[in-house]
């Protein structure tokens, strides 16, 4: 089946509906609509996608993403929202998309990567693709402080507001990090991790975590100054027993340091700016995921 692929269409209403739909249907509730209306989907998520009849039938979205890498910028696009409305699988579709992007990216950007599930494992190897690992950072941990630190709702535009000039002003806690690219983190923080942001008022800082049992999960965190990651740790209180993070530190003395692979997903990369990548011991951002 020979068909023509459309992109950069977030502001046409029926397209983006469309897309949306069979997002929903195919990712169990997944919703792009509220990201849209509240004004943080930017060009820099821009689905390629084949309609047919007026209907998007078949996805894969790229998402531009620059990271700071030990001090060198490198240029990145994350492919993601894969997917085919049922009644066209096995046509080729996908494979369409996918070498139309090529066509228009591979000779621009330092690499391409992607997080796939296991049932299309053998898929991506067909376009250049390799498995890769990442590597996350956890340590035990324990403090006599009291908690001090304030979780914040993201429930409106005035919070929300506070959250994004603290990410544009915050200092890097990590060697690979991801630049300029806030409107994905609200993508978060604004829909199913509402609840997950918190606020240290004595250093003025903005911790994006998770917190289950004793355990904390830290993805994020936005400071104007630079402080010891232990200071805004132990923020959190004596409760906390082990940490994870979710980013590569600047400094990982006292963190263990392991070979990482969630489930039903597997990295792919391809692309020469990511020779270095499992030599560095990198994770990418758990809030860069798209």
């Amino acid at each position: 089946m020979n068909t023509s692929i459309i992109n950069s269409y977030r502001n046409q209403d029926n397209l983006r509906r469309s897309f949306n739909t069979l997002a929903t249907k195919t990712f169990d509730g997944l919703d792009f609509e509220a990201w849209y209306q509240n004004g943080y989907w930017s060009d820099r998520y821009n689905p390629y996608s084949i309609v047919i009849d007026g209907a998007v039938v078949a996805n894969v979205s790229v998402n531009t993403i620059d990271f700071m890498w030990n001090g060198e910028r490198k240029h990145f696009i994350q492919l993601g929202t894969v997917m085919t409305e049922e009644r066209f699988r096995n046509q080729g579709l996908i494979r369409q998309i996918m070498n139309k992007i090529d066509q228009d990216y591979e000779q621009t950007v330092d690499g391409i990567y992607l997080f796939a599930s296991d049932s299309v494992l053998n898929f991506y190897p067909k376009f250049g693709f390799r498995k890769a690992t990442e590597y996350r950072y956890t340590k035990p941990f324990s403090t006599s402080q009291a908690c001090s630190i304030a979780q914040i709702p993201m429930k409106n535009k005035e919070d929300w507001n506070k959250l994004e000039s603290a990410m544009r002003q915050s200092v890097s806690y990590s060697r690979f990090d991801m630049l300029n690219n806030d409107n994905l983190i609200m993508f978060y923080v604004t829909g199913f991790m509402q609840d997950n942001v918190y606020y240290s008022e004595e250093y003025d800082t903005y911790v994006i975590a998770e917190i289950d049992k004793d355990t904390l999960t830290v993805h994020n965190i936005f400071s104007a100054t630079k402080y010891s990651l232990d200071d805004i740790l132990a923020a959190f209180g004596p409760d906390i027993r082990q940490v994870i993070l979710g980013f590569t530190p600047i400094d990982a003395e006292g963190y263990s340091v392991c070979a990482f692979r969630e489930e039903d997903c597997t990295l792919f990369v391809k692309g020469r700016g990511f020779d270095d990548f499992e030599q560095d011991k990198l994770i990418f951002p758990t809030l860069s995921h798209a």
